[in-house]
């Protein structure tokens, strides 16, 4: 037997739905919100003004010259340029190659490195991986990281250093030389091997 819903059944399905249709609702609202302040976050993390250049140029040749005479030399495969950021900068992902040059024209030393970025309003250079120097004594660092300060024409590391010499290899942490590194100093020597000269 099928018995009929009383007015009272019916008046509490109709509570009911009502119940449901308005707790829904705002669910779906809040859902909305979220997703769309989600979407504002990712347009605003892949804005075009702080992560595309404006410029990139390929192979790459930077000059410094003084009264005619180059200074510098400095090549790159890649040369990105971010002048619309807070601090503007240059960014060599694949790294470059630097050559500085005596007042005769002479290559005095060199320096390598897998990643450069150049901070152009503090003309402050920032070089890592894998980063080599050579002078012309042939005295050679290595570290992982390297500022070279333009204005003041210094590099300088707070990282692991390594000077490989004729008869020895110094490590320690932290150095400050000349940019021609003629004149160095690790700030904390960890340890020195002499390399004798009969091997």
């Amino acid at each position: 037997m099928i018995s009929g819903s009383s007015s009272a059944d019916m008046s509490n399905f109709k509570k009911n739905n009502r119940f449901k249709t308005y707790f829904v609702f705002p669910l779906f609202m809040l859902f909305i919100v979220l997703a769309c302040e989600n979407d504002m976050e990712t347009i605003r993390s892949f804005s075009p003004e702080e992560k595309m250049p404006l410029q990139t140029q390929y192979n790459s040749e930077i000059v410094y010259t003084d009264s005619g005479r180059v200074q510098i030399k400095i090549f790159s495969p890649e040369v990105n340029n971010y002048p619309n950021v807070e601090k503007p900068y240059l960014e060599m992902p694949d790294g470059l190659h630097v050559l500085f040059y005596d007042s005769e024209g002479n290559v005095e030393s060199e320096l390598s490195a897998g990643y450069a970025t150049y901070y152009i309003e503090d003309r402050l250079w920032e070089v890592r991986d894998s980063v080599v120097v050579v002078n012309k004594l042939g005295e050679v660092l290595n570290t992982e990281q390297l500022f070279w300060d333009e204005n003041r024409h210094l590099i300088y590391s707070e990282k692991f250093v390594k000077i490989t010499r004729t008869n020895e290899i110094i490590m320690g942490e932290g150095l400050e030389a000349n940019q021609n590194l003629t004149k160095w100093k690790i700030t904390t020597i960890q340890g020195t091997i002499y390399i004798d000269d009969d091997e």
